[in-house]
């Protein structure tokens, strides 16, 4: 079920009215019609995989249970492998069987050796990546003590399918989500109307401006060879801002509607663009994914605690699994790398300057980080390794001639829609704002007047666009 469809529009009232009216009593009984709204909410696209849910839940509750009594560390290693293997065998399997036989096979050719190996059929289960991250970081914060597990097994239930995260994250900390879960909630008429502003605002990211954004990026990038490098530099450029507001549009709705429920979620993004280093950027940019690899990867590596040399080694590592937990291709890894080379040369550069001028040009960080970041998109959007490769080649031809229109109206409201969604931005930067608490500030006028308006515009933009980016991942 998708946030920007006919069936969650009506889904959502319903299971809102039911949470809140039949619900609200017994906490229990709360718990289990999130389980089952969340469990009809992921069913509506395929009930099959269902299945993994309950099974990763019930392995990661079972062997939460098993470590609250466990003394033996051998034991207890154990334990968290056989979490880490189910989620990521499951993972693995879904997400990246093909992709590494493909490789193995194009390996063994290199050297003159043919092996007849099929590749499967499969289906990825959307949401697989999120949800195995939540659940994995349950068992590991159980194992290094940092979390008590839970005894109720509906609560934990609760925690592994809440619905507004299920498919695209944020990914929610036990130590967060648990807790709130595991106790009663009422219904505050301050988190409602934080939630309902969100929820608007995140529709309108996702359908008027990402989707707007989309209809020349997809043109453009379906076949790069018919466009010069303005058209490729422009739609690159476009797909920078069409991810962002795609993204944090579905982060947005996503946390403006666990707020309904009475539920906060950590923030997801924070005006990443506005960022002078990409160290920063990936402070503010999937806070919730970039916050669990450096906590569960980078940090378990060893972090910056074993040397400089270890410390690059452990980043690149981590940039590259993560680049890699984006998808099976070679792209997302080269994505990755990029992303790796050059927060690995920022530590280097502040470990050796600490010159005031450094410091008084730290300004040109801002447009640097964000040519870093929009070069390193085009892997993240092109449809192959060559596909990347040919639209770098074309960029730096740096041919200045004006790029390729196809339809002017989808041109002018692309730029349009973006320099208000930039406005936006801009307010929430200078005036530091967050966005989460915006709502908190709206009269229950100024939201029913705020909510029309944005309505009245999605509709006049509306777009048949199917999935939110981040859903393929």
């Amino acid at each position: 079920m998708l946030f920007n469809s006919l069936d969650f529009a009506i889904f959502l009232p319903i299971v809102f009215f039911l949470y809140w009216f039949v619900a609200q009593k017994n906490l229990k009984l709360q718990n289990f019609f999130i389980v089952v709204a969340s469990y009809v909410f992921y069913g509506w696209w395929d009930w099959r995989f269902l299945s993994l849910i309950i099974f990763s839940t019930v392995v990661d509750y079972t062997v939460g249970q098993k470590l609250r009594n466990e003394k033996k560390q051998s034991k207890r290693k154990v334990l968290l492998c056989t979490s880490i293997i189910v989620n990521l065998g499951f993972l693995g399997f879904f997400k990246y069987y093909n992709f590494f036989l493909e490789n193995f096979v194009d390996a063994f050719n290199l050297f003159g050796m043919k092996i007849n190996a099929n590749s499967l059929n499969i289906i990825l289960p959307v949401g697989i990546s999120f949800y195995t991250f939540q659940t994995l970081s349950y068992t590991i914060d159980v194992y290094r003590k940092k979390l008590k597990p839970t005894k109720d097994f509906m609560a934990f239930s609760a925690f592994v399918c809440f619905f507004p995260q299920l498919v695209a994250g944020p990914i929610e900390r036990a130590s967060n989500l648990l807790p709130q879960i595991s106790k009663k909630r009422f219904f505050t008429k301050s988190l409602f109307k934080e939630g309902i502003i969100q929820i608007f605002i995140g529709l309108f990211r996702k359908i008027v401006i990402a989707d707007t954004l989309a209809k020349y990026v997809d043109v453009v990038y379906a076949d790069l060879s018919l466009y010069n490098s303005s058209t490729i530099f422009l739609a690159t450029l476009f797909y920078t801002f069409q991810i962002y507001f795609d993204f944090s549009g579905y982060s947005d709705i996503a946390i403006g509607t666990a707020k309904l429920f009475g539920i906060k979620f950590k923030q997801n993004f924070n005006l990443p663009y506005f960022s002078k280093s990409l160290t920063e950027f990936w402070r503010k940019w999937h806070i919730s994914l970039s916050s669990w690899l450096k906590d569960y990867l980078y940090i378990s590596l060893g972090g910056n605690r074993k040397g400089i040399r270890i410390t690059y080694r452990n980043l690149m590592i981590t940039m590259l699994l993560g680049g890699l937990w984006h998808g099976s291709s070679w792209n997302f890894i080269i994505w990755g790398g990029i992303h790796g080379v050059v927060l690995s040369i920022e530590k280097l550069f502040k470990s050796v300057s600490k010159s005031k001028i450094i410091e008084n040009l730290s300004f040109f960080g801002y447009p640097c980080t964000f040519i870093i970041v929009l070069f390193s998109w085009i892997f993240f959007r092109a449809e192959d390794l060559e596909s990347s490769i040919f639209a770098v080649s074309k960029i730096f031809e740096f041919n200045l001639s004006i790029p390729s229109i196809t339809d002017a109206n989808v041109v002018v409201n692309s730029i349009l829609m973006l320099c208000l969604g930039l406005l936006f931005d801009c307010y929430l930067y200078l005036k530091k704002v967050d966005l989460e608490d915006l709502g908190s500030k709206f009269t229950s006028t100024k939201i029913v007047m705020f909510c029309t308006v944005i309505t009245i515009i999605i509709n006049l933009f509306y777009s048949t666009s199917d999935n939110f980016i981040y859903f393929q991942f």
